[in-house]
């Protein structure tokens, strides 16, 4: 009998050294755990990322819009009124061309409403006026005169007559109530 008290089958008489509990080390117990916890909140993190996303597009339909925005804005401001200076009436030129095109040409000066100054600048430099017409539609060709070319005209006249005619006055508008090029053949 001897073989069986050498075995040792009921763990009865241990020897000293298992006896001992095995220490582990703090980080290899503290692994496991760790790990658990990131992959806890990554998933939480994964969850709340798709559940807003998904929130987000049910609330937008998708991509469009809640609100209709209006093409054309009910805030759009009034045009201004302004009074007129039709004084002037027709002048008649000669274009800069090598063959010269007859203009005649009515301008009708808008400036501010009630501004009685320059309605009296106006008529008081009425000759003026009527000379730089004249001598503005003289040095222009008749490809300067054509239809597309009226906004830039207006444009120009305003800007001469507002920083050579008048000291005061202040023309906002210029419109041509006629402005015929004919053809000096």
């Amino acid at each position: 009998m001897s073989d069986v008290s050498d075995l040792d089958l009921d763990g009865g008489d241990s020897s000293e050294l298992d006896s001992k509990p095995k220490k582990s080390s703090g980080l290899a117990a503290l692994l496991p755990n760790l790990l658990k916890l990131v992959a806890i909140g990554l998933g939480a993190l994964i969850f709340i990322v798709t559940v807003s996303v998904i929130t987000f597009n049910i609330m937008n339909h998708r991509g469009t819009a809640q609100t209709a925005i209006p093409s054309t804005s009910p805030f759009v401001g009034a045009r201004p009124q302004y009074s007129f200076f039709t004084l002037i009436g027709i002048v008649r030129t000669q274009t800069r061309d090598p063959v010269p095109f007859m203009v005649s040409v009515d301008i009708v000066l808008g400036y501010d409403l009630n501004d009685n100054a320059a309605a009296t600048e106006m008529t008081n430099r009425l000759y003026e006026l009527r000379d730089f017409i004249r001598s503005f539609f003289r040095s222009k060709t008749a490809d300067d005169l054509r239809p597309e070319n009226e906004e830039r005209l207006k444009r120009e006249i305003i800007e001469h007559l507002n920083q050579r005619v008048f000291s005061s006055a202040r023309v906002r508008m210029v419109t041509f109530n006629q402005l015929d090029v004919i053809s000096g053949n």
